[in-house]
């Protein structure tokens, strides 16, 4: 499972090419539609970013592991406005996948993406699509890792062009995910949520579905937080890593690990531990849903040295539990309190 929309990756993994030609018919100029990771095999006019700063934006790996700069991000504009478009706008509806594995996706959720005409996404959730789905669609149209924008927009212009598009992602599309952005880039043009009857189809998170492969460890107050530097910045981590761990939350952690940011989960690994015993029990779930899941359950005092394995990257939720957590049957428990009121 790929947990977050706005993750960052390694430039290796930002080389495949948008599949489709877009066909929204906005009278916006012809770019190429991908902010950061721009292909010569892209036609699209849907009016997506075209700055130059975009298609140089792997050049710089200083301030984010997807390669873009903060300035280069800035500088990223979006094309058309709603002016440009000429049709009755069509539906724009943001669809949560939930963790990965058909079956996983809730029926609204299918049911959503079956009425789409156009299903845009990052390749990698195009490709976990049902059959059905892939089928059912007039088009679908996909962006490698870091294409957020882009994408967002192309979904936007084709809704914008008259078509029903489904944008999705995996999990739920308000947790790291790009609802807010959807409504950020409308705004931005000119347009209104309701001028697209935009809506979001929630999809069960990565943090939830993890949760249910250790047992119970998320039934009291919990809190999530991304190591992806990409989008905020790493002290903001480290507080917020600082805050929850001492008030004594359960927490989740996304995005733990690239080849290009590893000191951030051993900065991580170093504030829980300032606040946590080293024998408090950690789930590591990689990959759930997939073919390659691995789940297991360490003490915190061993989680970062398999920051050095395969079970730890971009894939992978972190559920590091409270004081009160354990261990029990193999399954983490953390108490929701019952036991101070009743007797069992």
């Amino acid at each position: 499972m790929s947990t977050d929309d706005t993750t960052d990756t390694d430039s290796t993994e930002a080389a495949s090419n948008a599949t489709s030609k877009s066909k929204c018919g906005a009278s916006a100029p012809d770019a190429e539609t991908d902010g950061g990771v721009a292909s010569a095999g892209d036609s699209s006019g849907c009016g997506a970013s075209s700055s130059p700063s975009s298609a140089t934006a792997d050049s710089d790996s200083s301030d984010s592991a997807c390669g873009a700069s903060k300035r280069e991000q800035t500088e990223e504009k979006v094309e058309a406005s709603v002016d440009d478009f000429d049709a009755d706008p069509g539906r724009l509806v943001a669809v949560g996948l939930g963790p990965g594995e058909p079956e996983g996706m809730t029926q609204r959720a299918r049911g959503a993406l079956l009425d789409a005409e156009h299903v845009v996404g990052y390749t990698t959730y195009i490709e976990l699509l049902p059959e059905e789905v892939r089928e059912s669609a007039d088009e679908l149209y996909d962006t490698p890792m870091c294409g957020e924008v882009s994408r967002t927009e192309e979904a936007i212009d084709r809704a914008l062009a008259g078509n029903d598009v489904a944008i999705v992602g995996s999990g739920d599309p308000n947790v790291y995910a790009l609802a807010g952005l959807a409504l950020e880039i409308l705004e931005s043009k000119g347009a209104t949520a309701d001028l697209v009857d935009f809506e979001v189809v929630p999809g069960v998170p990565a943090a939830q579905s993890c949760g249910a492969r250790l047992g119970a460890p998320l039934v009291n107050d919990t809190v999530s937080i991304s190591l992806s530097d990409h989008l905020t910045s790493m002290p903001t981590i480290e507080s917020r890593l600082h805050a929850a761990a001492k008030e004594g939350f359960t927490i989740a952690i996304y995005n733990p690990w690239s080849r290009k940011r590893r000191e951030n989960f051993r900065k991580c690994c170093e504030i829980l531990l300032e606040h946590r015993d080293p024998d408090t029990p950690v789930g590591v779930v990689h990959g759930a849903g997939r073919d390659d899941e691995e789940v297991e359950i360490v003490d915190l005092g061993e989680l970062e040295e398999l920051g050095e394995t395969d079970l730890i990257d971009m894939t992978t939720t972190i559920l590091v539990g409270n004081e009160e957590t354990y261990v029990w049957d193999d399954r983490m428990v953390t108490p929701r309190g019952y036991e101070s009121k009743y007797d069992y």
